[in-house]
C-alpha cells in the first residue's frame, strides 16, 4: 500500500512537470498538442499490443471518444498557451479549479443536486481568483485561459466518468489521443502561429515531446491505472489535487526569479488550493453522513 501511494505521488509529480516542458518546447501550443497526442496514441497502441488488449469498439462509441479527444486537445492547447504567455504558476493556479468545475458540472450531466459544501468551496475559489486578479492583473489573460482549460478538463472528465462504466480505460485513452491528434491537426493550418503550419521539431524539442508524451502521458497513465486497484478513490483524488502545488514548486526551482510572483498571488493561490484539497475530504464525510442518515431512516421505517 505504501509503495502504491509513493508511486502515485511520483506520477502526480510528473504531471506537475508538464507545464514546464511545455514552456521549454519551442513549438506553438497547437503543434505541441498535435505531436503530443500523436506520440501518445502511437505509444498507447504499442502498449496495448504488447499487453494483448483488444482495441475494437462499436463505431458509435469510437466517434464519441474521438469527439471527447477533441476536448482533451482543446484543454491542452489552452493549458500550454496559458503557460507560455504568462507564467507556469499562474497557469497551474487556474488549472487547480478543475475539481470544483467538475463538482458543478456532474449534477448537470447526471441530473443530481449540487451539494452545499460544493457551493461553499466554489465561493472560496472565487475569492482566491479575485485576490489573484487584484495583484496579478498583468497575467489576467494567462489566468483566464487556464480557467477555460480547467472548465474544458472538467467537461471531458465528467464524460469519461460515464464512458469508464462500460469501456476500459486503455481504450478510452487510446481513442481520445487519436481524437486529440485529429482535432489539433485540423486546427493547425488556421490557428498555428509557427513559421509553417506544421514545423519539424528540433532535436531538443523531440526529446521533450517524447518525455511529455510517453513518460508524462502513456507511462504515467499505465502505472496510475495499475495502482488504483489497491488505492481508494479518496486517496487518488486527494493526491492528484497536489499537482498544482508540485508544479508551482518545480517552476520556482527551474525558473527562479522569473517565476516568482507577488505575495498576493500566493495568498490567492493558497485559498484555491486549500479549497481543492478540502473537496475530497468534505465529500467523503458528506457521503458517510448521508449513508448513516439513510440507514437510520431505514431502521426507523422497519421498527
Amino acid at each position: 500500500m505504501f509503495n502504491d501511494q509513493f508511486k502515485l505521488h511520483i506520477i502526480v509529480f510528473i504531471w506537475g512537470f508538464t507545464a514546464i516542458l511545455g514552456v521549454h518546447i519551442e513549438l506553438d501550443s497547437f503543434q505541441l498538442v498535435f505531436y503530443r497526442t500523436l506520440i501518445a496514441a502511437l505509444s498507447m497502441g504499442v502498449f496495448m499490443k504488447i499487453k494483448k488488449w483488444e482495441t475494437k469498439l462499436p463505431t458509435k462509441d469510437v466517434l464519441k471518444l474521438l469527439g471527447t479527444g477533441g476536448l482533451v486537445a482543446l484543454h491542452w492547447i489552452l493549458f500550454f498557451t496559458s503557460a507560455k504567455i504568462s507564467k507556469v504558476s499562474v497557469c497551474l493556479a487556474g488549472i487547480a479549479t478543475t475539481a470544483l468545475f467538475t463538482s458543478f458540472l456532474e449534477p448537470i450531466f447526471n441530473r443530481t443536486s449540487v451539494k452545499p459544501y460544493e457551493v461553499v468551496l466554489g465561493l472560496f475559489v472565487i475569492v482566491g481568483l479575485y485576490i489573484i486578479f487584484q495583484f496579478e492583473f498583468d497575467h489576467a489573460l494567462g489566468l483566464s485561459l487556464s480557467l477555460c482549460a480547467a472548465f474544458v478538463a472538467s467537461t471531458f472528465s465528467v464524460l469519461n466518468g460515464k464512458f469508464v462504466k462500460r469501456i476500459s480505460s486503455p481504450k478510452i485513452t487510446y481513442y481520445e489521443m487519436i481524437g486529440g491528434a485529429i482535432t489539433s491537426f485540423i486546427l493547425l493550418p488556421f490557428l498555428s502561429t509557427g513559421d509553417t503550419w506544421l514545423s519539424i521539431p528540433s532535436n531538443q524539442d523531440i526529446i521533450y515531446l517524447l518525455v511529455l508524451s510517453i513518460v508524462c502521458t502513456t507511462a504515467a497513465y499505465a502505472v496510475c491505472v495499475e495502482i488504483q486497484k489497491n488505492l481508494s478513490a479518496f486517496q487518488v483524488n486527494l493526491t492528484v489535487n497536489l499537482e498544482p502545488i508540485y508544479g508551482i514548486l518545480l517552476a520556482l526551482m527551474f525558473f527562479g526569479e522569473k517565476e516568482q510572483m507577488s505575495p498576493g498571488f500566493y495568498i490567492g493561490a493558497s485559498v484555491i488550493l486549500l479549497s481543492v484539497l478540502s473537496y475530497p475530504v468534505l465529500k467523503k464525510n458528506y457521503n458517510r453522513r448521508s449513508s448513516n442518515n439513510k440507514n437510520l431512516h431505514q431502521e426507523a421505517m422497519n421498527s
